[in-house]
């Protein structure tokens, strides 16, 4: 008797361990993994019901900057410009020299195709934004180019000009 008394308690701790040993299937660790939660996302504010609430956010064109730039993605630099009546919005750019940069192109002629390329000096062409239909916009990225002056232009209507000055 004194020997079935002492495997008693011992009888619920050989059962956990085979339990554990079969559902571990593997010796690399369990066969579930940890997942934190998601981090908390802010509340945004409730709207301000006032019409003549100013806006907090600051102007993102610069003194001295064209009104056409303003930044764009961290140490970006976006030049917007408009074709409407086969024409452009502006005759003249600035951008930085040896940087890349964004043009928003709003082609605002339905059903009309137009693009943004740019020629160097001797009439080279330096890039060339993709062509398409009107109301559309897209963002053609530039390559850095060096300080000169350069002509922006549609090449689908060659009448459709500006001056890009680079410094």
């Amino acid at each position: 008797m004194h020997i079935a008394r002492s495997l008693v308690p011992l009888a619920p701790i050989a059962g956990l361990a085979v339990l554990l040993a079969a559902c571990s299937g593997s010796t690399a660790g369990p066969g579930w993994t940890y997942a934190p939660p998601p981090p908390a996302t802010a509340t945004p504010a409730p709207a301000s019901s006032s019409p003549a609430a100013p806006s907090a956010a600051p102007s993102a064109v610069t003194p001295g900057e064209s009104p056409a730039a303003s930044a764009g993605q961290p140490g970006g630099i976006v030049l917007k410009l408009v074709a409407q009546n086969i024409q452009f919005d502006q005759a003249e750019l600035e951008a930085p020299a040896n940087q890349p940069f964004t043009i928003e192109f709003s082609n605002q002629d339905a059903g009309l195709p137009h693009n943004v390329a740019i020629k160097d000096a001797a009439g080279m062409e330096v890039f060339k934004g993709e062509i398409f239909n009107g109301v559309d916009t897209r963002q053609y990225q530039v390559p850095a180019l060096p300080a000169g002056t350069y002509t922006f232009m549609c090449t689908v209507h060659p009448n459709m000009t500006g001056t890009l000055t680079v410094k």
